[in-house]
Formats: structure tokens, C-alpha cells, sequence
């Protein structure tokens, strides 16, 4: 009797790779939140089961089509997973671990670059980023305003992406992560659970 074959099936690695091309085309087009599995599907000529097959929801089609060197769902699964007064640290602490690798960096930077010079790059940065990390965090806290929250907190991460990776604007290029994580953290755990209004109480 013949050994069963192992592996992938003929003719998968093309089909994937098929996707994923539609996939960077219909985000392109639509931007994160108007982007389809089905109209992926569609433009890569398969069934829509076949799209979620290999790539599961729209947020991991989105990370591979990217080529996302984190999963925004798992990271806001594990930021939330500890002390939720800490979320801030965890998360800049988290960010510039990837960051410091080169070959990571060079993704995010190309996606910054992009977005500052196209507008329908920036709406697909802002859309996902928003939506499905740090809004993700703020919505699970039960926080009020989680939207502004959320926006906040990219306005954070985004502009010490640029400073520290893309300008390199010194001494905060060359300071060790572990001092950026105390300095920045606290500041993005306000963002995400504190009070955004202290005049509120004086006024109450």
C-alpha cells in the first residue's frame, strides 16, 4: 500500500499567494473597515471559504497581506491578559520590542511612510490600528469614550514610531527601550483608563 502524501495539497501555495494579492488590492480600494472576505474572494477568483480556510478572519488576512510581524488580535489579548493599571507599559514596552528588529521595523516604517503620502494608506493604518488593537483594549476596560481612547493612543504609538525610528530625533533614538517604556507608558495608560477631563469633577 503507498505512503499517504504529506504536505500542503497541489497547488495551495499559488492559490494563497492568489488571496493575498486580492487581499492588499480590495484593502487598497476599500480601506480596513469596508473591505470584504467576499470581495477578496471575489477578485482572487476562489470561494470566500477558501479565504477563511487559510487565513481565519479579516484581521488575520490583514496581517499576512501586510506582512504584519505581530497579530493586533492576539497582542490586545495579551495586553489585556495582565494588571490593566500596566496596559500602557506593556504595550509601549511590547511595541518597541518589535521595533528595535530591524526586519520588523522596516514593515511598520514602510506602512508610516505610506500612509503620510497617501491618503488611502492612511485611512487603512488608521482604520485597522484603531479599531482592532487599541480600540479593542478600550472597549474591553469598559471605559467611557473608548473611540477617543483609542485615537489617542495611535496618535501616541504613531508619533513615537516616527521620532524614535523614521527621524531619529536624538537622545530618544539612542535611549534604551526600557527608559522610553517607563517615561511613555504612563501617559498611554492614562490615554486608555484614566481621566481625560479632570475639570469634570470640579465642575460636578
Amino acid at each position: 500500500m503507498a505512503a499517504g502524501r504529506t504536505g500542503r495539497r497541489p497547488g495551495e501555495s499559488g492559490t494563497r499567494d492568489t488571496i493575498l494579492e486580492a487581499a492588499r488590492r480590495e484593502f487598497a480600494q476599500h480601506g480596513y473597515d469596508r473591505a470584504t472576505i467576499r470581495g477578496v474572494a471575489r477578485g482572487a477568483g476562489v470561494d470566500p471559504a477558501l479565504v477563511h480556510y487559510f487565513f481565519g478572519a479579516k484581521t488575520e488576512l490583514f496581517t499576512a497581506a501586510m506582512q504584519l510581524p505581530v497579530n493586533p488580535a492576539e497582542l490586545a489579548q495579551a495586553l489585556l491578559a495582565g494588571d490593566t493599571e500596566r496596559i500602557g507599559e506593556r504595550l509601549i514596552g511590547t511595541f518597541l520590542s518589535v521595533w528595535d528588529h530591524a526586519a520588523n521595523r522596516d514593515v511598520f516604517i514602510a506602512l508610516i511612510r505610506s500612509a503620510v503620502t497617501d491618503e488611502h494608506a492612511a485611512t487603512l493604518l488608521r482604520e485597522f490600528a484603531v479599531r482592532e488593537l487599541f480600540g479593542r483594549v478600550a472597549a474591553a476596560l469598559g471605559t467611557p469614550d473608548a473611540e477617543l481612547r483609542a485615537s489617542l493612543v495611535f496618535s501616541q504609538i504613531l508619533g513615537l514610531a516616527v521620532a524614535r525610528y523614521i527621524l531619529r530625533v536624538e537622545p530618544l533614538a539612542s535611549t534604551p527601550a526600557e527608559l522610553v517604556t517607563a517615561a511613555v507608558g504612563p501617559t498611554v495608560q492614562r490615554y486608555i483608563s484614566g481621566d481625560l477631563d479632570p475639570d469634570a469633577r470640579l465642575r460636578a
